[in-house]
């Protein structure tokens, strides 16, 4: 196989990490200058924006008024973990797990908090059987595994009438995809997925019933200071006012309001929604249209439109992880593309983050790039 020649188009953005995500387009530095800096987030100006990063969540994703929204240290990780520690243990635990931060909280369920719980489990590219969910438990699960390139199709599956919680890990599907809130009881999500925001933050939206799980419910293990969301037995109002556990960043604080600010000017969450469909759609052509390359999502209902898991299906590949290894080398080497190799725990495979802040043109400028690195690549290999 000849090596072919380089695309003349390279995209005006490479910055196709799954997380931290790409700034939204036209972001800049000066857009933070009115950042809090210097500021107790206790003062007047710190609480103000702390207050209006919770409602312009609210506001851009349609939460209801009656569920609290908090800001929480150590991004969606912290407020997962916050959920678990503080709710379970009232009721039995069914947790889903088709990709690595589904078993992770599979583990920190069974291992951690020592609880006997049903682990539902598929390998990465499929769902489990989501009729086979008893509600009669809570529930633990991903929106949409970032790490597999999976996701949920809708809430239809989710029972209306459930008796325990649904725990919601929605980091990559939050401003990308349809969320439906009568559905989820505990849903989180990160600053640095769709919205490009900085790391570091997370947030946690909670139902009614989950408030009430919080003021009812005493775990019986020891609860670190940064899951603490209750004080005296009641919910501490605070935490969902902008009174944060800890001391946040004010500097990542503006830069959450600006991309806030961008959502509101493009159209809020339908034009969110309408981007991210077309970024996935020109994989989905390209995918089609090439017989070497495949979704590592087998059903494509079930196919995330934010990060796109691929894997190299040509059968003369010998080491598809060194293959494809090689392939994220050349594309990194050559400025097109940065951080798109698999998840360390995910087969070896392309993962492309077709978030909102994503443009279109810079995907489909992308698409004969990987073309060129898989072609010669294989000229490479075969000598």
């Amino acid at each position: 196989m000849t090596a072919p020649a380089k695309p003349a188009r390279r995209p005006a953005n490479p910055r196709f990490s799954s997380g931290p995500c790409a700034k939204f387009p036209t972001w800049s530095l000066e857009k933070l200058s009115d950042a809090a800096l210097g500021r107790s987030h206790r003062a007047a100006v710190g609480k103000a924006k702390l207050k209006a990063a919770i409602e312009g969540a609210r506001e851009i994703l349609g939460i209801p008024e009656n569920y609290r929204i908090g800001i929480m240290p150590a991004s969606d990780t912290g407020a997962v973990e916050a959920a678990l520690w503080s709710m379970l243990g009232a009721r039995p635990v069914t947790v889903l797990a088709w990709e690595s931060f589904g078993k992770g909280w599979a583990t920190d369920v069974l291992k951690q908090l020592r609880l006997e719980a049903t682990v539902l489990e598929a390998d990465y590219g499929k769902l489990p059987d989501l009729s086979a969910v008893d509600f009669s438990s809570d529930v633990v699960f991903t929106w949409n595994g970032t790490t597999s390139g999976v996701r949920v199709p809708d809430g239809d599956w989710i029972a209306a009438d459930r008796e325990g919680l649904t725990i919601c890990d929605a980091t990559s599907a939050a401003f990308a995809m349809p969320l439906p809130w009568d559905r989820l009881d505990v849903t989180t999500f990160s600053w640095q997925k769709v919205m490009g925001g900085e790391a570091q933050h997370g947030m946690i939206v909670l139902s009614p019933r989950a408030v009430e799980r919080l003021e009812s419910h005493t775990p019986p293990w020891p609860l670190p200071k940064i899951f603490r969301m209750t004080k005296g037995g009641r919910l501490n109002e605070g935490i969902f006012q902008g009174a944060t556990i800890n001391t946040p960043s004010m500097l990542a604080v503006e830069d959450w309001l600006v991309a806030l600010d961008w959502a509101r000017e493009i159209g809020g969450l339908p034009a969110l929604i309408r981007r991210t469909e077309a970024n996935a759609a020109v994989i989905d052509r390209f995918v089609a249209t090439h017989d070497w390359i495949a979704n590592l999502a087998e059903d494509p209902a079930t196919a995330s439109t934010t990060s796109v898991c691929l894997r190299f299906t040509d059968p003369a590949i010998a080491d598809p992880a060194a293959f494809a290894k090689a392939v994220v080398k050349r594309l990194e080497a050559e400025g097109v593309a940065y951080d798109i190799g698999a998840y360390r725990d995910a087969p070896p495979g392309l993962r492309i983050w077709c978030g909102a802040t994503v443009e279109t043109a810079d995907l489909e400028a992308l698409m004969p790039w990987i073309e060129w690195a898989y072609r010669t690549e294989r000229a490479a290999s075969s000598g």
